[in-house]
């Protein structure tokens, strides 16, 4: 979706910072893409995995993909990162399911 990253952009060695004032104003640094959103929910794309953000009247104030940084303003409710980092081999030969290893 990006090509290389500008100084101060996204990638190994920046420092990925999500900061949430009084559930209304949220800035994130380390956003990749942007693969959806409304009023309730934002799917993006992080240095540290995919981002679910939830609320209700939300609005993207911020959103600058060569430096990596976005903003959004509105009531959050929720904040999930659905795929693990990939940092340190915490995610990595755990590719077969349990029953897999189960059954070898």
């Amino acid at each position: 979706m990006l090509g290389m990253p500008g100084p101060g952009a996204a990638g190994p060695g920046r420092e990925h910072m999500l900061q949430i004032v009084n559930r209304e104003h949220l800035t994130l640094q380390g956003v990749q893409s942007v693969e959806s959103f409304d009023d309730k929910e934002i799917l993006m794309e992080t240095d540290m995995g995919t981002l679910t953000l939830r609320g209700e009247d939300l609005h993207i104030k911020q959103l600058d993909l060569d430096t990596g940084r976005f903003a959004v303003e509105g009531f959050i409710s929720s904040c999930v990162y659905s795929t693990p980092r990939n940092r340190g081999g915490r995610t990595g030969g755990k590719t077969r399911s349990f029953l897999e290893r189960l059954l070898r």
